[in-house]
This record gives C-alpha cells, structure tokens and sequence, in this order.
C-alpha cells in the first residue's frame, strides 16, 4: 500500500514537470514571434554628376630642343654661358680656335690669285687666237675651283663661332675649353631647350584610349581633342601644378610591343618652374554623368563579386551582384546590378543575410553617400 503511494507521488510530480515544461517552450516560441524586425538604414538611390580621376605617369620636354652642334672640328678657346643660363637666338655659345684655318684661308687666297693671273694671262691670247679656247676655260675651272675652297674655308671660319639656335635654357654643357670636338660627335654641345610652353607626354593602354575616344565629343579626332576635358600636372612634389594642360594630339597608332599610344599635352610655364627632363602624373577627370553611385561601405565582396543589399517586397533584403564602371573617392559608379528605383541598405551588412526582414530606416541619398572624414592619419 505504502509503494502505490510513491508511485502516484512519483506519477503527479512527473505530470507536473511536463506541463511546466511546456508552459515554458510555448512562452519562449511566443517570445520569439513577437520580436520585430532589427531597424536598418536604408535609402532610394538617385542618378549623380560624379568625376574620378585617373593619374598616369609623365616626362615633361620644353617645347623646343636644340642640340648644338659643331659645324667644323677644332678646340674650344672659350665657353661663354653656363648651364642653365636663359640665352637669345643667336648668342654665342662657344668659339673654336682658328689659328690653323685662318693659315687655310691665307693658302686658299693664295690660290686664287694664281688661278686668277692665269685667266688674265690667256684672255688676250685667246683674243688673238694664238691658243685654243679650250686653255682659257680650263684656267677658268680652276679659279672657280680655288674660289670654291677659300669659300669653304671662310665658311668653317664663320662656323667656329657657335650660336644659341633659339630663344631658351641651356642645359648641360658636354665640353669645356681645350677640348676637341667635330661634327661627328654624338654628344652635342649642350642642348638649348624653350619652356614658355612645355609638353607632358604620357601613355594610355588601348583600352583606355577607346574609353577616351568614345566619351568625348566629336566626329574626328580633331574635334574629340578640342572637347577633351583640361588636365592636372601632380608635380614631383605631389602638388598640382598652376597651370591646366590640354591634350593636342596622340601618335595615332598603338605600340604593338607595349600595347600603349602616347599622348601629348601642352601647359603653359610662365613661372619657369617646369624644365625639360621633369617628371610628375597627368591627373586625367572622368565625368560620369546621372550615374548610379553607391557608398562602398554599403558593399561587400563574395567569391570576387562586388554585392550589395537591397530592400526587396515586404521589407525582405535581396543580395545583388555589382558591375562597377569606376571608383569616386568612397563610391563606386554602377554600371549593372541595381537602378535608381531601388533602395539599399547603407550599414550593418555584416549583420544581414539574404531574405531577412528588416525594419528600414530611411535616410537621405546625400547623406548615406557623404564621405566620413579620416580623424587619424599616419
């Protein structure tokens, strides 16, 4: 009697327990079911003006460079500028010694007055016909001939004196006085460069060329230079330059061993500051105009793609996959993958997962794609 009380003790406990158990269960599902949706800030995309910048890198020459060279072979007896000294058109640079062929010039004058008394000698034998004419031109011949090389004797007087071929800078000096130089040598003189303007030579790949081509106005390729967008020159220093630089034209043909055309553009250098054999990056804008832009905070990458969330029917987000055109500071341009009806889920993506309800917060296109300031730098 004594053990089916225990048991029916044990029984009611047992019940007991169940119950509660289950009380528990349907007020922890309740719990869960009534929870809402996380809150998360979300925004309606509209098209934007935005431009990128792309940099390349640069050699500058001045618009002119003049080697100097010699016209006749002989010592420098002097040297009358310095290197990077501003010269005129036709300065004198640098003067030969002329000792030897000033002697040239005496023999060659010498020269001459002989074949000149010949001539004169048989002119009235001629007259007279006691010799054939044929005498007289032959002596004739030769006082051209003499004349010829006093001539060009006289001229490689004149060229020992060597003058500045244009307005500009002199650049390094290769020779100094004592040496002996010809027309022969591959190193110049010096090289006189004109920078008033200067030319800043870089080099788009052939993709980048086409993008170029195709963005910018124009029938021709004239016509796609004169509405090409001006140019920044990042200077050595990292500073931009004063002056703005527009293309003027290209080599026209691609590289076939670098794949890569040259450009050329000119900048203005009334300040002197740029010189032949600088270096710097040609900051080339890229306009896109009414695109589609997103923060990048807003992205995510998965498996190489660039995705984001968007708010889908009832409040659901949806990943989507991204095909970006171009990259303005913290944005990206979107060529494909989202429009400008849909709305995007601006932070807290690491939190969300595809399908998942959120309660959106709205907040306004300009200020989800506002750019946060770097408080630290290194």
């Amino acid at each position: 009697m004594k053990t089916n009380k225990i048991v029916s003790i044990l029984t009611i406990v047992s019940v007991f327990l169940i119950v509660v158990s289950c009380g528990d269960k349907e007020n922890t599902q309740s719990g869960a079911a009534a929870a809402p949706p996380a809150p998360f800030p979300v925004t309606q995309l509209q098209p934007k003006t935005v431009t990128g910048y792309t940099d390349y890198p640069a050699t500058i020459e001045g618009k002119v460079n003049s080697d100097v060279r010699a016209k006749t072979s002989g010592y420098i007896e002097k040297v009358y500028v310095d290197e990077g000294e501003k010269v005129r058109k036709g300065q004198v640079l640098f003067r030969l010694e002329t000792q030897s062929l000033s002697q040239d010039a005496g023999a060659a004058k010498a020269q001459v007055n002989v074949a000149q008394v010949e001539v004169n000698k048989l002119i009235p034998l001629v007259e007279k016909n006691i010799i054939s004419p044929v005498q007289l031109e032959t002596a004739k011949a030769n006082l051209a001939q003499a004349k010829a090389n006093y001539s060009s004797v006289t001229a490689n007087i004149g060229y020992a004196t060597i003058k500045s071929p244009i307005d500009g800078f002199v650049g390094a000096i290769n020779f100094r006085e004592g040496a002996l130089i010809s027309p022969s040598d591959a190193t110049p003189l010096t090289t006189v460069s004109q920078i008033d303007e200067v030319y800043a030579f870089f080099s788009f790949n052939e993709a980048q060329y086409i993008d170029h081509l195709q963005r910018s106005e124009g029938k021709t390729k004239a016509e796609r230079i004169k509405n090409a967008p001006d140019l920044t020159l990042i200077l050595a220093n990292g500073k931009a330059y004063s002056e703005k630089g527009r293309i003027q034209t290209s080599t026209g043909q691609i590289n076939q061993n670098t794949g890569t055309i040259q450009i050329r553009a000119a900048f203005d250098n009334p300040n002197e500051i740029l010189t032949n054999g600088n270096s710097g990056k040609i900051r080339f804008p890229i306009e896109y105009k009414d695109a589609i832009v997103v923060p990048q905070s807003a992205t995510f990458e998965q498996q190489g793609n660039v995705m984001i969330f968007k708010l889908g029917a009832e409040n659901k987000v949806e990943t989507s996959i991204l095909k970006v055109k171009g990259t303005v500071d913290n944005l990206y341009v979107v060529e494909s993958g989202i429009d400008s009806k849909d709305k995007i889920i601006v932070s807290g993506i690491g939190k969300l997962r595809n399908g998942m309800a959120i309660s959106p917060q709205e907040i306004p296109f300009e200020e989800a794609i506002k750019q946060v300031p770097t408080l630290f730098k290194n």
